[in-house]
């Protein structure tokens, strides 16, 4: 059976990947409509923007920051700044709602005091893919990495240490929320171009919250 299917029937369950990485499936639900007010007032603040990489090649996916840091890629590199560039102001206030799911998630895996202080909200839309990466611009790699899937379907890429090391693919539904840290903090991940569907609330779109300890 599709395990799409399984998730829009309702059933949620927690799904260790490796040591250090859990999808907690469906676990955004219950404060859907909190998370995607603050969405709304935080891009209302900060717009979403395609970014530019410093190979000069224009991101697929639209991206926002709240929270203390913000994270920031152009000709100059890839780096977290507490300045929006494109307003010249401070990013917005993490909201509330969004702290608190974070560290409930990265509790719920494992991993407790985190404490977010970036969190990068990625805008997919129909073809738009992230290739695979490492999160390594953050200064201290002891703190985990949680990311909350919203909006229509994606399939994340799990990898190894390495580029070339086959990446597992794992289905996420609105609602779920994966995990990773300790051991797996710094394997190779990404999301496949996501392919055309709609969202009863957001659309043809995915939004991502991505948290991190930046500082």
């Amino acid at each position: 059976m599709d395990l799409f299917d399984e998730i829009e029937r309702g059933r949620t369950w927690r799904e260790e990947l490796c040591d250090g990485a859990v999808v907690l499936r469906g676990h955004a639900l219950a404060i859907e409509a909190g998370l995607l007010g603050a969405i709304d007032e935080v891009i209302a603040q900060a717009p979403l923007r395609h970014m530019t990489t410093p190979g000069g090649f224009r991101m697929s996916v639209a991206m926002t920051s709240c929270g203390r840091y913000g994270w920031v890629t152009d000709r100059s590199g890839y780096r977290y700044d507490a300045v929006d560039p494109d307003s010249g102001k401070r990013w917005p206030q993490m909201p509330g709602v969004f702290f608190k799911l974070a560290q409930e998630a990265a509790l719920a895996a494992g991993f407790a005091d985190f404490v977010p202080d970036a969190c990068l909200i990625n805008c997919y839309e129909p073809g738009a893919r992230m290739s695979l990466h490492q999160d390594k611009d953050e200064h201290d790699f002891r703190q985990p990495i949680v990311s909350v899937s919203l909006g229509i379907p994606a399939v994340f890429q799990f990898g190894g240490d390495r580029r070339e090391d086959k990446a597992m693919r794992i289905p996420l539904q609105h609602g779920d929320v994966v995990v990773w840290g300790g051991a797996a903090r710094l394997r190779y991940h990404g999301v496949l171009a996501l392919k055309p569907a709609t969202h009863p609330l957001l659309g043809a779109r995915r939004i991502n919250l991505t948290f991190r300890k930046a500082s």
